[in-house]
């Protein structure tokens, strides 16, 4: 837990830099609408873009729970250490819906230590078992479901995010 603490630490001063850069800013990417079933209950973390802070990582998720005011979410992200029977690891924050009366799509999160991550929902499944998350000027990557899906299935989620202008080459597919 507290490697875990320590990497998501390093890792917020490291996107600190990213503010700074020069150059022409990207676009924001478009969200989609969503609502606030989206937040309840457990997503499997399909794909991601490696981070070193997830080394290691297998059979990730995320558990969503209503938080205490309407516009928040209470966030548990796990793993599981080396294989999928491997050492449980997790870390809790609070997500606020930073457009809760438009989209509900754009959850901050604020993990231990003031670390805060931003996930945009880009893409929502027809069924909605599955969607595709964002950080917004997409340099990380999400995909997660309900299940694990057939070959099949996995394939149409990565052409998805394909077409939603990620480089799907730098994904990476946990095992389950």
């Amino acid at each position: 837990m507290n490697r875990l603490i320590q990497s998501l630490t390093a890792a917020a001063a490291l996107s600190c830099l990213g503010m700074f850069s020069v150059g022409q800013a990207k676009a924001e990417p478009a969200v989609a609408q969503t609502d606030r079933s989206h937040y309840q209950g457990k997503w499997l973390e399909i794909g991601r873009t490696p981070m070193w802070l997830t080394d290691g990582c297998v059979a990730g998720f995320t558990v969503y729970t209503p938080g205490n005011a309407p516009n928040q979410v209470m966030v548990q992200d796990g793993c599981r250490e080396g294989t999928p029977q491997g050492k449980l690891k997790t870390i809790e924050g609070i997500g606020t819906l930073t457009d809760s009366k438009t989209t509900k799509a754009k959850l901050r999160v604020r993990y231990p230590l003031l670390i805060t991550f931003n996930y945009w929902v880009l893409y929502n499944s027809p069924d909605r078992s599955w969607f595709i998350s964002s950080d917004p000027d997409m340099k990380n990557l999400w995909i997660y479901a309900r299940n694990v899906p057939s070959k099949n299935q996995l394939a149409r989620m990565v052409s998805k995010a394909k077409e939603l202008g990620y480089d799907t080459s730098k994904l990476e597919f946990p095992k389950f």
